[in-house]
């Protein structure tokens, strides 16, 4: 039995600012806060002038390393992933794959079974981002591979992937009603992404239980005057919560000004990360900061603890605020805010640790 403690000079758990605390994990799980004073300060884990925080989540990107999932669908390439995922404070993220084949698609799904087999650690499953998507909106997706699903295709797929497959981004106004109540019956997510839904039909979509949008303002019907599009549908809808981008690049940090304004604790980030390749469908090259394909913006180089820099310091969004979106609101989306997402008895014991100046120092994992 590994019991361990761990001290900073604050520790944020979710939810407050703690000080004068300890963490208390036996193998691997939060057993309790305890005071300072209550834990003989030779077991204790210190880190001195820093902070402790939830470990970061990251629900959508695409490979790392030079490994792009789709080009290269095996466990190498997810140890390669969660190695990235992990050197942003991110210990947990869902694998994503564009677009692309059945047979790509499959093997993807074959990659994170055999890593599970494996005994590969931070892979919550897979997000399929298609192909069932608006070929309007397609951005860098391949519009060859992109149409309306069928049941039976669905269901094939759903099979395949049963317990893998977590997350799905669909256009919501290319599928049926049908295939839609199919794919919730499998406890997958469904985010309304590469969209051209009218805000009528974006908010029926999300009446019904769809609970997510993929990458707020990007790929998807815009705010208008006289048409509020999926954007405005977003907005204005109770529920729904939105990934978005903070990179500067897929959208300006005045937007997500906006949209945090709005949206407030229904908004939280993603890194869309992708890697550069030459090989498959999508050849991601670095331009700077972003990557490109065939000079259309294609995805970020981001991490997740860079997005909390850009959150804090580009937005203008609070510290503790900026913590949540990179944590506690992405495992909500994804059912898995019982573990992550919070100190506190009963929770992983993964946690990120900054400086006071938010560098990050350390990723308990």
């Amino acid at each position: 039995m590994a019991i361990q403690y761990y001290a900073a000079d604050r520790i944020f758990t979710g939810t407050e600012w703690l000080e004068d605390v300890v963490i208390h994990t036996i193998d691997g799980r939060i057993q309790a806060i305890l005071p300072t004073t209550s834990v003989d300060s030779a077991a204790v884990q210190a880190y001195a002038d820093c902070l402790i925080v939830p470990a970061f989540l990251d629900i959508q990107l695409y490979g790392a390393h030079g490994r792009l999932l789709a080009v290269y669908p095996d466990p190498e390439t997810l140890y390669a992933t969660v190695d990235y995922c992990q050197g942003g404070g991110a210990v947990l993220c869902l694998p994503t794959v564009a677009t692309n084949s059945k047979e790509v698609l499959f093997k993807c799904i074959d990659a994170v079974r055999q890593y599970w087999e494996e005994g590969g650690p931070g892979v919550w499953g897979l997000h399929l981002e298609g192909p069932w998507l608006n070929p309007v909106k397609r951005g860098a997706h391949i519009e060859a591979f992109i149409h309306p699903p069928t049941v039976d295709e669905v269901k094939e797929m759903l099979e395949y992937g049963k317990g893998i497959v977590k997350m799905i981004t669909l256009a919501p106004e290319v599928c049926s009603e049908e295939v839609i109540q199919l794919i919730q019956s499998y406890g997958v997510t469904i985010s309304a992404g590469h969209s051209n839904a009218s805000f009528t039909q974006a908010t029926a979509a999300f009446d019904k239980g769809i609970p997510a949008i993929t990458h707020l303002y990007n790929a998807m019907s815009s705010l208008q005057h006289r048409e509020p599009g999926l954007v405005g549908a977003a907005f204005l809808h109770p529920q729904v919560k939105a990934s978005i981008i903070a990179d500067g690049h897929h959208v300006s940090f005045e937007a997500i000004k906006i949209a945090k304004q709005v949206m407030g604790e229904r908004l939280f980030v993603i890194t869309d990360a992708v890697t550069e390749t030459t090989e498959g469908h999508y050849r991601h090259e670095r331009v700077g900061d972003k990557y490109e394909c065939n000079g259309t913006l294609s995805g970020s180089a981001l991490t997740q603890h860079q997005s909390l820099l850009n959150l804090v310091h580009q937005a203008g969004i609070e510290v503790d605020e900026a913590i949540r979106m990179c944590s506690l609101y992405p495992a909500q989306v994804i059912g898995a805010d019982e573990i992550y997402g919070r100190i506190a008895p009963g929770y992983a014991a993964q946690f990120v640790v900054l400086s006071k100046e938010l560098a990050l120092t350390d990723v308990i994992l």
